[in-house]
């Protein structure tokens, strides 16, 4: 059984801050500002260029990746980590696209992240093909599925809701009806069990700062299942998935399976800092954390709605039918967050009127959930949000 009191000793939290925003940016690991300070110091400092041979950095995209692989279902060899997700999800979706060059059709949900439907489009008016993006409400992807997709890409747990996709019955679907799937696990991994091989995913994508804890920037992870790994062409050829990358050749050679999809040189001291938040999840069960997850969020929402009736839930009151997070519909959601933060209780909003939490327990537990829900209740009774200080927009909500 995990032991979440020493996972939580592991991160460095402020004194008293309840922090429920995981789902978007998790804490600092304490290992962390080490690990990246003796790379510094003691690889690059001392090694210079050096580094890349004898401290492996070069090899540290598929190292990683596999350690990745091992939380999301995937085998190794199979994920490799560099670029940004909003690059691994073009990668996907174009290596997916050529792939099944006789259909025009990509599949979305209004729950995928907009930068992901963002990706999409501008590829599809590069390509000028005929492809069409066609984007339906969630509960409405399953039934839209039909011989016509030619890729179903889809986000596993809505950004904003939480609400969960079931990619394995997704998947099957899909299959069946000859499309290929993109799956983008941003809110998935390290938040829940995603089993990709067992799924039979064709691609997925995913981001390393919320639930995996390496901080704000870190990179992004691709999957590529093995039936497509040497066959999957790369749209983004750089030199570090080349075939020989230090051949300089003028003409590209794709790398062999998941190496192809490495595109540029990889951030050696963000891999280093990731590095160590994979440490944390060394004697962690991910049914343990999903279990645990699923118990604060419902004590989470019970409490909410007992003392704080002006919220609607915008979640699934369904545990198994949602990520790690909890939404709740105010008009004035925006400013009741910003007096939330302010006294130490970090989630964050969507626009237009959403308030997300994050319930993460490897480092946040009961106690923590009746606490935030003492401070919720009470800026809500007494109105402590209605101020001008806490309406004013800030870059980042």
């Amino acid at each position: 059984m995990t032991d979440f009191t020493r996972t939580k000793s592991r991160f460095a939290i402020p004194d008293g801050v309840i922090y429920l925003d995981g789902n978007s940016l998790g804490p600092l690991p304490v290992a962390a500002a080490d690990r990246v300070g003796r790379m510094i110091s003691e690889e690059w400092g001392k090694h210079l260029i050096k580094g890349w041979n004898v401290a492996g950095w070069m090899t540290q995209p598929r190292r990683i990746g596999d350690r990745i692989g091992r939380l999301i279902g995937a085998a190794d060899g199979t994920v490799v980590v560099g670029d940004t997700l909003s690059i691994k999800v073009y990668q996907a979706l174009a290596s997916a696209l050529e792939l099944n060059p006789s259909r025009r059709v990509i599949l979305s949900d209004t729950g995928n992240f907009p930068s992901d439907l963002y990706i999409a489009s501008g590829l599809l008016e590069s390509l000028d093909r005929g492809y069409e993006l066609k984007v339906v409400a969630p509960e409405d992807v399953e039934a839209a599925i039909d011989e016509t997709i030619a890729v179903l890409m889809l986000t596993e747990v809505d950004y904003r809701t939480g609400r969960l996709h079931d990619m394995r019955a997704l998947t099957r679907k899909a299959h069946a009806a000859g499309a290929l799937t993109v799956w983008d696990l941003a809110h998935s991994a390290g938040a829940l069990p995603v089993e990709l091989e067992n799924a039979e995913a064709d691609f997925a994508v995913g981001c390393t700062y919320k639930y995996l804890n390496a901080g704000p920037g870190a990179p992004a992870f691709i999957y590529v299942a093995p039936k497509h790994a040497d066959t999957a062409r790369p749209a983004l050829s750089g030199w570090m998935g080349h075939h020989a990358p230090f051949a300089f050749d003028l003409d590209y050679r794709a790398g062999p399976g998941i190496e192809r999809m490495r595109v540029g040189t990889p951030p050696i001291i963000a891999m280093a800092a990731l590095d160590a938040a994979l440490d944390v999840w060394d004697g962690v069960s991910m049914t343990d954390v999903r279990h645990a997850s699923i118990a604060l969020a419902d004590l989470f929402i019970r409490e909410v709605e007992a003392r704080c009736p002006e919220l609607t839930l915008a979640s699934p009151r369904d545990g198994k039918r949602r990520g790690s997070q909890v939404s709740f519909r105010h008009p004035e959601g925006y400013a009741i967050m910003q007096a939330l933060i302010a006294r130490d209780v970090i989630g964050d909003f969507r626009a237009p009127d959403m308030m997300r939490f994050g319930l993460t327990p490897l480092y946040i537990g009961e106690a923590e959930v009746r606490a935030a829900v003492d401070i919720i209740a009470d800026v809500l009774t007494n109105r402590r949000w209605d101020t001008a200080e806490y309406r004013k927009k800030a870059l980042v909500t």
